[in-house]
């Protein structure tokens, strides 16, 4: 089934031959605040370092001419550059789920229904503070890579990131931008790109005034099942969630919970993990309920898996008498239990009902709002996420700056960042992320950069913003309130 879909989405890559590029203005309204922008879709050439078409990147513009009734200047307001990850991921759900001019309505943390959702200016759109350019990667979207050149040369970190580069110059040139502050703006995947990316185009002479991390993710191998740091970085989350069903926490803050649950997963639990088979048994009980006490699951249960939890386990189990799976892009949502022969790991990470609950709506009001707003006409087949062709062959190797080693299957993309802003120290760095994401969980993050050392003048400038949310934060709505005010502060100072 797997390889039908892949053969089938290889042969639905657009032609060579793009639709042409098209505009509409159009008024955003929110809050008493009014913006008049341009909407822009159409494609970029990304031309590789020998002059050669490596492919056409497709984009969405949104350029602001007034603001509360005052006229832009273009050359002044910064433009920010806007994508999703994957690998294999198109722009979509930051672009209408999350800061773009218009959203689709949230249902909490139920589904929105597909029949009657809602579409309204974006309260929390950060086109109030820049310009944006949504992007999508090449294969991604109606992005795609030039007839002849080859996926394998495209597909992999330090590729994708170059052909960000070189799309970005391009567009800047295109609109006669070079003298605009620029940021960047990844989310998931997209902030291992942009970590890679902020490098390049600093040694590209391009300089970047800040960088958003939606969700973060800097060393992958702390998501790899196997390492200790992969289950001390889930505790946390795990607690957060036992937390928000009510099987534990009862009456305690939810970010003094997270706070306490960080403070013993760093501590005690990493600790007895780190013993492995010497641990005493005696210790291994306290330790177990220690943390069953913070994570909902049984003692006996923990210590028959050597008080380890995967994600795949936490989520079928943590509610399974009520016959339910929860999320893993956000843990908070909750779906109907599959069948007991449904047991494929790469099936059920992509089972999620945290996507599921909205994704749909968001591509929906996405496909009009281009066809019947801005008067785009793309191919029917849009790919807005093709993990299963492009992310399982992604090409990971890394030469990883000023280490003597390339790394083959996880790298470490942090050592970019703070090579990148030790080059570059008024480059400003933000990450936003939430306590209930399981896909690139806060704990994990926060230890990366911890282990950067970073002197105290640039560490004291990255901004940390923790939610009650998870992957996709936007969803939330008090959240979404909590990111405006955020992105406004890092965008003014």
């Amino acid at each position: 089934m797997a390889e039908m879909e892949s053969a089938a989405a290889k042969q639905a890559v657009p032609a060579q031959a793009v639709p042409e590029p098209a505009e509409a203005s159009l008024i955003w309204r929110a809050g008493g605040r009014e913006i008049s922008y341009t909407a822009r879709a159409g494609h970029l050439d990304v031309i590789d370092s020998e002059g050669v078409l490596e492919g056409k990147m497709f984009n969405v513009s949104y350029l602001a001419e007034k603001v509360d009734g005052q006229c832009v200047d273009a050359r002044r307001r910064p433009v920010s550059f806007c994508f999703n990850g994957g690998p294999g991921s198109a722009s979509v759900p930051i672009n209408f789920g999350g800061i773009g001019p218009r959203r689709v309505v949230p249902n909490g943390c139920g589904f929105v229904d597909a029949a009657n959702y809602e579409v309204e200016d974006n309260p929390g759109t950060l086109l109030t503070e820049s310009d944006l350019v949504f992007l999508d990667a090449l294969g991604t979207g109606w992005s795609f890579v030039a007839e002849g050149y080859g996926t394998e040369r495209v597909y992999g970190l330090e590729a994708d990131a170059r052909a960000f580069c070189r799309a970005i110059c391009q567009w800047l040139e295109d609109n006669g931008r070079w003298g605009s502050p620029l940021y960047l703006v990844g989310e998931s995947y997209g902030t291992m790109r942009n970590s890679v990316l902020m490098r390049y185009l600093g040694e590209a002479g391009v300089p970047v005034a800040g960088v958003v991390m939606v969700s973060a993710l800097f060393d992958w191998t702390q998501n790899l099942p196997g390492n200790d740091l992969y289950y001390v970085g889930m505790m946390p989350s795990f607690a957060a969630t036992a937390q928000y069903f009510g099987l534990v926490g009862e009456d305690v803050d939810e970010d003094e919970w997270f706070d306490r649950a960080s403070a013993f997963a760093g501590d005690e639990y990493a600790s007895a993990l780190l013993q492995g088979d010497r641990i005493d048994a005696s210790r291994q009980r306290a330790v177990a309920e220690q943390l069953s006490a913070f994570i909902g699951l049984p003692v006996e249960y923990l210590i028959a898996r050597n008080l380890r939890v995967s994600l795949e386990e936490f989520r079928r189990d943590l509610m399974a008498a009520d016959e339910k799976v929860i999320g893993r892009l956000d843990m908070r949502f909750a779906g109907s239990a599959l069948l007991p022969i449904q047991k494929a790991s790469f099936y059920f990470a992509c089972d999620d009902p945290a996507s599921h609950a909205i994704e749909g709506a968001w591509y929906a009001a996405f496909r009009a709002f281009l066809r019947n707003e801005v008067g785009y006409r793309g191919p029917a087949n849009y790919r807005l996420s093709v993990w299963g062709e492009i992310g399982i062959g992604w090409n990971w190797v890394h030469d990883e700056p000023g280490v003597d080693e390339t790394t083959v299957a996880a790298p470490n993309v942090a050592l970019d960042i703070a090579v990148a802003l030790r080059r570059s120290p008024t480059t400003k760095l933000m990450i936003m992320g939430g306590r209930f994401d399981a896909a690139t969980p806060w704990w994990n993050m926060e230890h990366t950069i911890a282990q950067l050392y970073l002197p105290r003048e640039l560490r004291e400038k990255i901004r940390f913003c923790r939610y009650g949310c998870g992957h996709m934060c936007y969803v939330d709505e008090p959240t979404l309130a909590r990111m405006t005010q955020d992105f406004h502060e890092f965008y003014q100072a």
